[in-house]
């Protein structure tokens, strides 16, 4: 099963004679549980890519396939809903400073409003427990080193059991040691729980927790080789 395909996937910005292609027909396929990274240089077209798969932007030319859901010609409420399905962790954590850990990780489960408030914090504080932070549970992103903070979102991503991960440049604000811890553990609990992961990454001392790493230059893939 593919948790993301694309085919002949294009984009541009601009118009007219102005107008700038920073993807070239795009074929790619990930799996289901796949682990992925997607390397190259500053420009080459990488997080236009991960935007495009992430719903945060509209497909202008070519299929993409997402967790079963067809992006080409999909309104903004199908992308929103898409969203819902999968889990974003970016360079800067993104957390929100007047919250606590829990609270910024149990805001991700607020999009089913079915579940009790006391029910998300707890799944926050288990998922919290998980990555090795439970006893941060209480406390304020400005209270956590830069690792902690990045740990809290991974539980953020995790939390509602996504179908896919998405990372943009994760390790970028860490030290070597701390991002590589970081991302292996993200590598066990999702390989534990079966999602798929795409990462975007300059950052090659986490090249080993990857299934394949795929590059990208000029907005055209380069190659896809087993880590």
């Amino acid at each position: 099963m593919r948790a993301v395909e694309t085919r002949g996937l294009a984009h541009r910005f601009g118009d007219g004679e102005a107008a700038r292609t920073v993807l070239h027909g795009l074929d790619l396929a990930v799996d289901a549980g796949e682990v992925v990274l997607l390397t190259g240089p500053s420009g080459s077209g990488k997080t236009t890519l991960l935007t495009l798969i992430g719903g945060l932007r509209a497909v202008q030319e070519g299929s993409c396939r997402v967790l079963g859901t067809e992006l080409a010609g999909a309104d903004e409420a199908r992308r929103v809903a898409l969203r819902r399905r999968i889990g974003f962790i970016f360079q800067h954590h993104n957390l929100l400073g007047f919250l606590t850990a829990e609270q910024n990780v149990a805001m991700a489960l607020e999009v089913a409003p079915v579940m009790p408030e006391p029910e998300r914090l707890a799944r926050a504080r288990a998922m919290l427990a998980a990555v090795g932070i439970g006893e941060k549970a209480g406390a304020y992103p400005a209270t956590l080193s830069g690792g902690q903070r990045q740990r809290v979102a991974i539980a953020r991503a995790l939390v509602h059991a996504p179908g896919l991960i998405l990372a943009d440049e994760p390790t970028a604000a860490l030290d070597g040691r701390t991002g590589h811890e970081t991302m292996t553990l993200l590598q066990r609990l999702a390989k534990e729980q079966g999602r798929t992961v795409f990462i975007v990454t300059h950052d090659p001392r986490i090249h080993d927790i990857a299934d394949r790493i795929v590059a990208l230059e000029d907005g055209r893939i380069i190659d896809g080789t087993r880590a």
